[in-house]
């Protein structure tokens, strides 16, 4: 018998970083302040697992500035786009 929760991925096992990467994956990006408001997160914990999910490479980041506040988009890189699916397919897989 094979290990069902093999395949899960731990870098998704936060419900922030699953609302993260789902916020991404249906949008070509996002800024902080939308996630932020979205998720109804502190700065700093957001930023944490934003971090997180940057530093694997799942997560990009593009500083920018809107006017003369700076604002910073997130996009999904490809293999984050690929761990991600492989993680909800196990979750799928689960389930069933």
């Amino acid at each position: 018998m094979t290990n069902i929760i093999a395949k899960l991925n731990k870098a998704f096992d936060s419900r922030i970083r699953l609302g993260i990467m789902s916020i991404l994956s249906v949008n070509d990006s996002a800024d902080f302040n939308t996630m932020k408001q979205l998720m109804e997160l502190t700065d700093g914990n957001l930023a944490s697992h934003l971090k997180a999910l940057e530093s694997i490479g799942y997560i990009q980041s593009h500083k920018q500035f809107v006017g003369r506040k700076p604002n910073t988009q997130y996009a999904v890189t490809e293999e984050g786009r690929n761990r991600f699916q492989e993680h909800l397919d196990a979750l799928e897989a689960l389930l069933k």
